[in-house]
């Protein structure tokens, strides 16, 4: 399998992984970004990429980031469906109430990582069939 991606821009990185066999493709930052505390934005990464046909592309955090920094993903995971060619740009959030960020260009800022997806045809129903956890909501699995 491949992954087709564009540079938008020259400055922009490609996606590598950190390790080979790693899940993820680490995306990078195309422009330096301050997030004061609590300020969100949304970070360009130059790149633009074709999602192969029953595939979708997750962007997920990066636990250094959220460990070290309090930086999150406001939206985690993003979604990028297959049909979407423009720019893969990545929601952070610094969750420092004190302390402000400095991302510079370069900088990894998020992960994608490609799935398999079904797309099944929706229709209604009067009634679903039974389940062993039936109508239980969330928490309703045990402590």
């Amino acid at each position: 399998m491949s992954l087709r991606v564009r540079r938008l821009d020259d400055r922009a990185l490609l996606p590598t992984r950190a390790h080979a066999g790693d899940a993820g493709l680490d995306l990078y930052a195309l422009e330096e970004v301050v997030l004061a505390p609590g300020e969100r934005a949304a970070v360009g990464t130059g790149i633009a990429v074709e999602i192969p046909d029953r595939q979708a592309g997750l962007v997920l955090p990066r636990s250094g980031l959220a460990a070290r920094h309090g930086v999150a993903l406001v939206n985690a995971p993003g979604l990028i469906d297959a049909g979407y060619r423009g720019e893969i740009r990545v929601l952070l959030l610094n969750t420092d109430r004190h302390t402000g960020f400095r991302l510079e260009a370069g900088d990894r800022i998020a992960q994608l990582v490609l799935v398999r997806v079904e797309t099944p045809v929706v229709f209604e129903v009067d009634a679903l069939t039974s389940s062993e956890r039936g109508p239980g909501g969330f928490g309703s699995s045990g402590d």
